[in-house]
């Protein structure tokens, strides 16, 4: 049972960052396997359990991040990441071509979200389509996130916008990708098994925007 993440894992996930070589990590990984892969694990259990109680229809898998780095995609990098994670995702589906709902720890914070980072041109094309034909779903959805303080847009735009439907989706318009996610520092529920919760009620808010996205990805293209 998940019972909070220890400071003693933010520790470890600076220490990684600052000595990413493998003496350290070998003389580090028990360390690493009970305070920051074991609780990980559980966490995401915890709120794959819940979280598809409220919605089994989209059956998705819990899917936990290894903290090796490909050793193919190095690019001057460490061979240890410094930052973990877990996604919900459908089976078989790629987290990046398909929205997905994601937690992080990472040294400076932990954040979750939801979104599609590497979405596929037609993707988008489709979601430009859908506000061009009929823009109030995602002026409703718009409104909704802008109510709140929590969580944020975010994506890559274009350098050249593809056009202009108003204020409110202007930024969900010209993005290369899509996502909403929300960043605190270590402290507070994090220690806590309240976590789960807290993470399960903010995925609980994006069901909405993941059902859009989801439909988008499944849709031909036009």
């Amino acid at each position: 049972m998940f019972q909070g993440f220890s400071p003693k894992a933010n520790e470890f996930l600076w220490g990684i960052r600052l000595n990413n070589d493998r003496g350290w990590f070998e003389a580090h990984k028990q360390e690493y396997l009970d305070l920051v892969a074991a609780p990980l694990r559980e966490l995401g259990d915890e709120v794959t359990r819940a979280f598809g109680e409220l919605f089994p229809k989209w059956g998705l898998n819990l899917h936990v991040s290894r903290i090796y780095r490909d050793a193919r995609r190095l690019h001057g990098r460490g061979p240890y990441k410094d930052h973990m994670w877990f996604v919900l995702r459908r089976p078989g589906e790629s987290w990046t071509v398909r929205p997905a709902f994601y937690f992080e720890v990472a040294p400076e914070s932990y954040a979750m979200g939801m979104g599609c980072y590497d979405a596929p041109p037609a993707m988008m094309a489709r979601l430009r389509a859908h506000i061009d034909q009929d823009p109030k779903p995602l002026e409703k959805l718009a409104r909704r996130l802008n109510r709140q303080d929590r969580f944020r847009l975010e994506g890559q735009e274009y350098k050249r916008p593809k056009g202009d439907p108003g204020p409110l989706l202007y930024p969900w318009y010209n993005r290369k990708g899509l996502a909403l996610s929300w960043e605190q520092n270590w402290g507070g529920a994090l220690y806590t098994p309240a976590l789960v919760q807290e993470v399960v009620e903010g995925f609980q808010f994006l069901a909405p925007y993941y059902e859009l996205l989801d439909r988008l990805a499944a849709e031909e293209q036009i």
